[in-house]
């Protein structure tokens, strides 16, 4: 299967729903949301892309990337890596390989010295590791809303 990653655009919003839905399916999503707006404010951040893969049937994965600057390091960035999910019905078949690829990619460019991302459960540990990634220390985190 031919996968494509690109940045994506507004029109790709009802897919990265669709797909934000599958990776939290707690969140309730209120009507009152204004999806375009959230989307203008993900386009206005500096550092900031949202990749997404598409194959023949449409977009299957997506990957939310920032490019952080960084003072210690000498002014290196870190890549930050948040919202990795490829479709239930199209895993193994390379979506999220290729992602994290354009990712990696990404973050060279920018002259990142590391990509981070922070996983919860077995099978994202078992994908991380299986494209090359080490755990490498441990992720806190505090709710500040729920």
């Amino acid at each position: 299967m031919s996968v494509t990653v690109r940045p994506a655009g507004r029109r790709d919003l009802p897919a990265l729903l669709r797909l934000y839905a599958q990776l939290y399916p707690e969140v309730a999503r209120p009507a009152t949301v204004d999806d375009g707006a959230i989307w203008d404010a993900i386009e206005a951040t500096p550092g900031r892309t949202v990749l997404v893969a598409e194959v023949a049937q449409g977009v299957v994965g997506t990957v939310d990337v920032s490019v952080v600057p960084n003072l210690p390091r000498r002014g290196e960035p870190v890549l930050l890596v948040e919202n990795v999910v490829v479709d239930v019905r199209h895993r193994r078949t390379g979506a999220g390989r290729a992602l994290l690829a354009a990712a990696e990619e990404l973050g060279r460019a920018a002259g990142c010295y590391k990509l981070q991302l922070a996983a919860a459960d077995e099978d994202a540990f078992r994908f991380y590791e299986g494209v090359g990634l080490r755990p490498g220390g441990r992720v806190y985190t505090t709710y500040l809303r729920r």
